[in-house]
């Protein structure tokens, strides 16, 4: 039999969880609070339910140090809901906002906003698309198969700098954003701040959407969620699955700026968005209606919340007054260890992406050039020391060392061994 402990997984999602909230699950799955029924069994209208929320969230703002003016919402999309649900969201609102102003210059004639309405949407919307590895590319074509190609501006594709491939982030200064007017701009700035499949990552917050007139940025963080700082401030909307770094697979955590809600903001309403032949959104997408009623407008899955609540309070409570800067430490801890070990060895292990935009994250290299007999080899060799899940996404192959906060630097260290074993024997 194979203990728990003889075994490192470095697998890309479901990724591991920590032991201690795995052990722990196993009893609140049976008697929740001595209630004498499982946690999957209560009810979601329940007080008890309404207390994993409240606690899973404040552990949430505490980590990221999350201003008063954000909410914190969970839902059931997955990041891939999430692509469709920043773009029916913060397109309303973009629309109602052009609706707002052309009121103000017609009056109340509605067929001549309406025509001006149609004029504007059909020359002005504009949604920014940052694609840098496989999932802003999905996110961007998905954009695209909802409002329409012409409305969608991929300002990058990383692939045009590197021979068809990702790998990179181009220089800012070939990113083709669309210009900032006092009246305009795009609906919405996309991109993914860690590509689990590629293995980049954006440094550090764009430059170039910095600013008072900064557009909305909206940003996928999957795979780097409670993995390092990150100025809340800076977007309007930040979500991710939570499956990757965070907790088990059937939720996504979307941080929205109050601002983009009621009574704040305004999206425009269902029949106006039909009248200007835009698509209209799910309700179990529509962020005010999941704002309004704390994430329950429908049955959420709470043992999944309760997950995340206890994976995000045992940082608050390792880490105190570091927050989320405790564990960023061990993470660049771990994937520095990882990278120089494989730099050490370049005649056999070649990694993927170019040094400016390596994941901390994801740590995607070949072996021996990418030889497919040497690399199900490396595997192999790798499975019988218990290091497990580091085979490549398949579609690019390769393999992929996925370093989330519950791989331990043991685990790290212990593969860090094997790399170096394997390059003096190879």
């Amino acid at each position: 039999m194979v203990n728990r402990s003889d075994v490192h997984y470095f697998g890309a999602g479901p990724a591991p969880l920590p032991t201690t909230v795995l052990e722990n699950a196993a009893q609140v799955l049976l008697n929740y609070q001595d209630k004498g029924i499982g946690l999957c069994e209560i009810s979601h209208r329940s007080p008890e339910a309404n207390a994993i929320l409240a606690e899973a969230k404040g552990a949430l703002v505490t980590l990221l140090d999350i201003p008063d003016d954000y909410d914190v919402l969970f839902l059931q999309s997955g990041g891939t809901g999430e692509f469709s649900a920043t773009v029916y969201n913060l397109v309303a609102i973009w629309v109602e906002k052009k609706r707002a102003k052309i009121a103000e210059e017609v009056g109340d004639d509605e067929a001549e906003v309406l025509k001006r309405l149609r004029k504007v949407v059909d020359e002005e919307l504009k949604l920014d698309y940052l694609v840098t590895g496989s999932w802003s590319l999905k996110a961007s074509q998905e954009a695209s198969r909802l409002v329409g190609a012409k409305h969608v501006n991929v300002a990058v594709d990383a692939r045009t700098a590197n021979n068809g491939k990702f790998g990179s982030i181009p220089a800012e200064t070939e990113w083709t954003l669309t210009p900032r007017t006092s009246g305009g701009g795009p609906a919405l700035v996309y991109f993914c701040d860690n590509e689990t499949v590629d293995g980049v990552e954006f440094p550090s917050f764009p430059q170039s959407l910095e600013g008072d007139d900064a557009p909305l940025v909206c940003a996928d963080m999957s795979s780097n969620f409670i993995s390092r700082k990150v100025d809340v401030r800076k977007y309007a909307v930040i979500f991710g699955g939570a499956q990757k770094n965070i907790g088990s697979t059937g939720i996504a955590i979307a941080i929205i700026r109050k601002s983009l809600l009621p009574p704040a903001s305004k999206p425009a309403s269902p029949d106006l968005l039909r009248a200007l032949n835009l698509s209209v959104g799910p309700i179990v997408l529509d962020y005010p209606t999941i704002a309004k009623n704390n994430s329950l407008y429908n049955t959420l899955p709470i043992f999944d919340v309760w997950v995340a609540g206890q994976v995000m309070s045992s940082l608050v409570n390792s880490y105190g007054a570091k927050r989320i800067g405790g564990q960023e430490d061990i993470s660049n801890e771990k994937a520095r260890l990882i990278y120089d070990t494989l730099d050490k060895y370049s005649s056999v292990y070649r990694v993927v992406p170019a040094k400016s935009a390596r994941s901390r994250m994801n740590i995607c290299f070949r072996v021996h050039g990418g030889d497919a007999d040497k690399e199900k080899a490396f595997l192999a060799g790798a499975e019988k020391l218990g290091l497990l899940g580091l085979k490549g996404h398949r579609s690019v192959g390769g393999i992929r060392a996925s370093n989330y906060n519950a791989v331990s630097v043991e685990g790290a260290q212990k593969l860090v061994t094997y790399l170096e074993d394997y390059a003096k024997t190879a």
